[in-house]
C-alpha cells in the first residue's frame, strides 16, 4: 500500500486568487498564475513567482515577485528557457500573450535603484544564498553556467525577476465564445501549439508567433495537448472523446488512442503528457487521464499509459474518482495525478503505474495543476533534499502545496539471494532433524 500523508502537510504558500496553472521557471523558482476574471470582485489576475528551498527538514518558499494582468485571468501558460532569455506565454481569453522574464542579479541588501544589479535574460547566473541550504555535489568538469551559480552564492547575490509584456496573437476563433484552453512549447523551443473552444490545433513558429499550420483536429473544444520529447509529434485530446497523435512534419494524423472502456461506459480524455523512458533518451511513453462521461460522485477515473507509435494502451490503473491534473517528472521516472472532488494528489512509478504516495485532501477543491521539482539540472543545481521525488500542486483554493516521496528502502539483490540460500539451508537442517 502506498504511504499516506496528512492533508495539512506541505503547504508552501497561499495567494489571494484562484490558481489555474503552474510552471517551473528555474530549477528552484516556480511561477503560478490565475485570477478571478473580469468581474469587479476585488480578486486579482496575474502571476506570482516563488523561490523554493529546503532547510534540511522541510520545503519552504519565499515570494519573489507579483505581476498583475489587469482584467484578464491567466488560465494556461508555458515557459521556455534558453541561455539567452526566458519566454512566458499565457492564455488570456481568446489570445496568447507573450512575456519576457528578465532576471536581475543583485547584491544582497542593495536597493532597486543601486547599480550593483544587472538585468539579464539568462536565468542561470545565480541562486539565492541561504543558511543551511545545501547544493548537489558537482563534478570537477561541471559546465561554466553551474560554476557561475557557485560563484554568485559565494559573492552573496540574489535573483529578482521582471516580467515585460510583448507580443499577443489570437489563437481561438470559436463563433460563440473564443477561449484558449491550452498552450505548449516544444522542447527545442521552435514550435508553440495552442488549442481552444473551436477544436482546432494550431502550430506556431516560436517565438515569432507566425502560424505554421492549422489542423481541424476535433469537433469539440480541446482540453489538452503535448509535444513528444523528440519534437516530431503532438498529442491532442478533446471533449469529442478523441485522443489523436499528430505528425508535425508533415502535419497529418499518426494514430488515434483506442481502448475499450469497462462495461461499455463512455469515457473522455482529460489530460495528456509525454514522458521519456528513464535512461533511454530516444524512447518515451504517453500518459493520459480518462474520466467517465456524464457521471459524478463515485465515478472511477483512469491513469493510462500508451505506446505512442501505435496508439495502443499498455497499462492502466483505476482511481476512485474523476481526475483533473497530470504531470510527469523530467527524467520520466514518476507520474503525479490530482483528483477532481477530494483534491487529492498521488505519485506513481511511471513504468509500472504502481502508486507509491497518496495525499488525501491535499486541497479543499479540485487540483488544477501539478509540477515536479526538476532533477535533470536544466539551469544549474537542483534543490538538494532527503526525498526521492517532490511534486507541487495548486488549486482554486488559492494554495500552493508540495508533496514529497521519501526514499523507499529495499534490499540489494545479493542480500536477497543470500537470505534465500540461508532460509533453504535452515529448512534442510530442520527437515533432517525431524527425520523428513
Amino acid at each position: 500500500m502506498a504511504p499516506t500523508k496528512r492533508s495539512d502537510d506541505g503547504l508552501l504558500a497561499k495567494v489571494n486568487f484562484p490558481l489555474y496553472c503552474i510552471e517551473m521557471l528555474t530549477s528552484r523558482h516556480v511561477l503560478v498564475a490565475g485570477g478571478g476574471g473580469a468581474a469587479k470582485t476585488g480578486v486579482a489576475n496575474g502571476f506570482e513567482i516563488y523561490e523554493i528551498y529546503h532547510n534540511g527538514e522541510k520545503f519552504l518558499a519565499d515570494e519573489i515577485m507579483r505581476h498583475e494582468t489587469g482584467p484578464t485571468v491567466v488560465m494556461n501558460c508555458a515557459i521556455k528557457n534558453d541561455e539567452k532569455r526566458t519566454v512566458l506565454v499565457a492564455g488570456q481569453e481568446s489570445h496568447c500573450q507573450m512575456y519576457l522574464v528578465n532576471t536581475i542579479v543583485k547584491n544582497r541588501g542593495s536597493s532597486d535603484g543601486q547599480n550593483h544589479s544587472t538585468a539579464k535574460t539568462d536565468i542561470n547566473d545565480t541562486v539565492k544564498k541561504r543558511k543551511n541550504v545545501s547544493f548537489q555535489q558537482q563534478p570537477p568538469n561541471q559546465n561554466r553556467r553551474s560554476s557561475k551559480i557557485y560563484d554568485n552564492v559565494v559573492n552573496n547575490k540574489e535573483l529578482k525577476f521582471e516580467i515585460k509584456t510583448v507580443d499577443s496573437i489570437q489563437t481561438d476563433f470559436s463563433e460563440s465564445e473564443s477561449l484558449q484552453r491550452v498552450v505548449r512549447i516544444s522542447s527545442n523551443g521552435k514550435i508553440m501549439a495552442t488549442g481552444g473552444l473551436d477544436g482546432h490545433l494550431r502550430l506556431w513558429f516560436f517565438p515569432k508567433l507566425i502560424l505554421l499550420t492549422e489542423i481541424k483536429a476535433h469537433l469539440k473544444e480541446i482540453d489538452d495537448i503535448d509535444f513528444s520529447p523528440d519534437n516530431k509529434f503532438v498529442c491532442s485530446i478533446a471533449k469529442d472523446g478523441l485522443g489523436v497523435i499528430w505528425s508535425i512534419n508533415p502535419d497529418k494524423e499518426s494514430c488515434k488512442l483506442v481502448w475499450n472502456p469497462p462495461e461499455g461506459n463512455r469515457y473522455l480524455f482529460k489530460r495528456c503528457r509525454y514522458g521519456v523512458i528513464e535512461g533511454m533518451k530516444d524512447k518515451y511513453r504517453l500518459f493520459t487521464l480518462a474520466n467517465p462521461f456524464g457521471k459524478t460522485g463515485k465515478a472511477k477515473g483512469y491513469l493510462q499509459q500508451w505506446n505512442p507509435e501505435t496508439g495502443m494502451l499498455t497499462k492502466a490503473v483505476e482511481i476512485d474518482e474523476s481526475l483533473s491534473a497530470l504531470s510527469v517528472r523530467d527524467d520520466g521516472r514518476f507520474v503525479a495525478v490530482g483528483t477532481m472532488f477530494t483534491g487529492s494528489v498521488s505519485i506513481y512509478i511511471a513504468f509500472s503505474l504502481q502508486r507509491v504516495l497518496h495525499i488525501p485532501g491535499a486541497h479543499s477543491m479540485f487540483v488544477t495543476g501539478l509540477e515536479f521539482l526538476p532533477v535533470t539540472n536544466f539551469d544549474g543545481p537542483a534543490i538538494t533534499t532527503d526525498t526521492e521525488a517532490a511534486v507541487l500542486s495548486i488549486s482554486v483554493d488559492n494554495r500552493i502545496c508540495i508533496h514529497s516521496l521519501q526514499y523507499r528502502h529495499s534490499l540489494p539483490a545479493w542480500v536477497a539471494v543470500f537470505l534465500i540460500i540461508v532460509i533453504l539451508f535452515l529448512t534442510f537442517l530442520f527437515c533432517s532433524y525431524i527425520g523428513l
